[in-house]
């Protein structure tokens, strides 16, 4: 195993994990603040736009890493 591998698969890997546990955190927030069903979906829809953009993070740096020269 290398270095090169350890930073590319292991922040992937890590901030999934970090997505997991905050879902758990928002669960548990919209439950013991009562939220209620909108306040938890607005909860779920702040964590999703963070998902998506780390996601949409890996989509760009992997298009302009094997972008072609045309």
């Amino acid at each position: 195993m290398s270095d090169q591998w350890l930073t590319d698969y292991g922040v992937t890997i890590g901030v999934g994990a970090l997505i997991l546990f905050m879902v758990f955190i928002v669960w548990d927030l919209a439950k013991r603040s009562h939220a209620g069903k909108f306040g938890t979906m607005i909860l779920y829809i702040a964590l999703a736009m963070g998902v998506f953009g780390f996601l949409i993070k890996i989509i760009i740096g992997y298009l302009l890493n094997n972008a072609s020269g045309q």
